[in-house]
């Protein structure tokens, strides 16, 4: 279980490693966007993406069985 843990994490270094070093200007138009954002907008975006996450954790788990 710890190694499925270690390999998430792998991914997401992954993955926001790529964002910063592919398209550095993209993420920094983003993080502008985000600061004009409320708490509350920035707290339902979070919100919604972890219910994604986890829908998709779901399914793809679901699949290995």
């Amino acid at each position: 279980m710890i190694w499925m843990i270690g390999i998430a994490l792998g991914l997401v270094f992954v993955i926001e490693g790529l964002a910063y070093a592919l398209a550095p200007s993209f993420v920094e138009k983003m993080l502008a966007a985000l600061a004009e954002l409320t708490h509350q907008q920035r707290r339902r975006v979070g919100l919604i993406a972890v219910f994604i996450g986890v829908l998709l954790v779901h399914f793809c788990a679901r699949g290995l069985h």
